[in-house]
Formats: C-alpha cells, sequence, structure tokens
C-alpha cells in the first residue's frame, strides 16, 4: 500500500499535522466513507491548526511572560480602579498593539501590575504579536553588556523588531547616562510603530526627575506618553490580602 510512502513524504516535508490527520483517516472507516474533499478538508485544516498552535507557542516561549497569566483570569471583583470594559476594549484583537500605542500600569507593590502585564503580552501573543517581558534592571543590563561586547546595535535592532516590549518596574531607580540614552534610541525606534508596556510603583509625572537629564527625560517621555493608555491602580496588597495560594490573579 501507499499508506506509509505517503505518510513519510508529508514528514519529509514538515507537514507534520497533515501526516498525523491523514494516519488518522487510514484507520478510521468512518473518515474513509468521507469524499475526497472533505478529506482533503480535513488534512488542511489539521495542518493549517498544528502550524498556528507552533507559532504561538513559539511566541509565548520568545516571549519569556516567567508565569502564567491569562485576561481571562483577570480579578475584576477585588476594587483597585481596574475597568472591565476598558481592558476589553484593548484586549479585542489586541487593537492598541495594532495601532502601535503605549500602555501604562501603574499603581503599588502587589497591587498586580507585573501579572496583568504578562496577561496583556500573552493575549498580543495570542493575536499574533511578537512580544518580550523583561524587568528594567535586566534590560539596563543587557544593553550595557552589549555596549561593551560590541553587540549593541545587534541587540536594538532585536528589541525593534518586537511588536510589543514590555518594561516591568520601570523608573524604580533613577537612569544612568548610558540607561538614558540606550532607552531613548529604544523609544525613538518604537515610536508610532511598535508599543511599548510600561509598569510603575512612580505616578508619570515622577519620570521626569528619575530619568534625570532634562532634554533626553523631554525626548524619552514625549515619545512614550503620546497616544498611550493608562491604568492607574489603588488599593492593598493582593498578595497581603490573598496569601500566596488564593486566587487566579497573583501580583
Amino acid at each position: 500500500m501507499l499508506t506509509q510512502p505517503i505518510h513519510d513524504k508529508l514528514h519529509a516535508l514538515r507537514l507534520r499535522g497533515m501526516a498525523e490527520a491523514f494516519r488518522e483517516q487510514q484507520e478510521s472507516a468512518d473518515l474513509q466513507r468521507l469524499s475526497f474533499e472533505e478529506r482533503f478538508g480535513l488534512l488542511i485544516d489539521r495542518q493549517w491548526n498544528w502550524r498556528t498552535s507552533r507559532a504561538l507557542d513559539r511566541r509565548l516561549r520568545n516571549a519569556r511572560l516567567q508565569g502564567p497569566a491569562t485576561i481571562e483570569d483577570i480579578d475584576y471583583r477585588t476594587p483597585r480602579g481596574l475597568e472591565r470594559q476598558l481592558v476589553r476594549s484593548l484586549v479585542q484583537e489586541s487593537a492598541w498593539v495594532r495601532e502601535h500605542q503605549n500602555l501604562f500600569l501603574i499603581g503599588p507593590t502587589g497591587i498586580g501590575k507585573t501579572w496583568l502585564a504578562r496577561a496583556f503580552a500573552q493575549k498580543a501573543c495570542r493575536d499574533g504579536y511578537t512580544a518580550l517581558f523583561v524587568k528594567a534592571a535586566e534590560l539596563a543590563r543587557l544593553l550595557a553588556t552589549a555596549r561593551a561586547d560590541g553587540s549593541h546595535a545587534k541587540v536594538l535592532a532585536q528589541l525593534g523588531r518586537l511588536d510589543l516590549l514590555v518594561v516591568d518596574d520601570f523608573c524604580m531607580a533613577p537612569m544612568t547616562d548610558g540607561e538614558r540614552r540606550d532607552f531613548l534610541e529604544i523609544c525613538d525606534a518604537r515610536y508610532q510603530a511598535r508599543s511599548v508596556l510600561l509598569t510603575s510603583q512612580l505616578p508619570v509625572v515622577n519620570w521626569h526627575t528619575q530619568i534625570g537629564d532634562p532634554t533626553l527625560a523631554d525626548s524619552i517621555l514625549d515619545r512614550l506618553v503620546h497616544n498611550a493608555h493608562r491604568i492607574e491602580l489603588k488599593g492593598e496588597s493582593m498578595r497581603r490580602k490573598r496569601g500566596p495560594k488564593a486566587g487566579k490573579e497573583s501580583a
């Protein structure tokens, strides 16, 4: 029979989803009674779903989200100023990423900013966008190392190709001159072309002081704040209220 050679050739062509579906059809009398068009359609559907699933797995792996978080598991019952309607409008096909807008999650420690940032990034990945989650201090170290070893331009180019860059704990400490200049380059490359999500304990009005140099701070904030959404969270620490095992969402 030609079954095995066909199966092997499908694998050789990297049509693994189609190969699996073809084997199932050969083993099912019910599927064999379908017309050629119906069976071929099932093969195409399986390959499409397999490739789509693989692409999503790759985007999620590259995003380095460091923990599970989904939009569907957001806790709206805890009072903290999180508006369901605003979240829905943002995550509908990740419209804010599609429109190259920015998003700021502002609030005290333990309120859930980091978890929400991961959820927004995870939804963007599900909608076909590339993302990277990184702590602000880690990003600074990455760029400082890249500058020292000669890969600075390459790293900036890699960051520039991401649809969404998530920087957690932004402006937690005053920026050095190198950090200011690196972040300005990032903002320049992404302005009205890619999206940035920032989480911070400090209100936006305090970022200028933390960035430092007035001229560079003006340039950075002009690019960040323009066309940005802000979600300002308030209330008690969710970690203290719930404990380590309570609820789906944690900070």
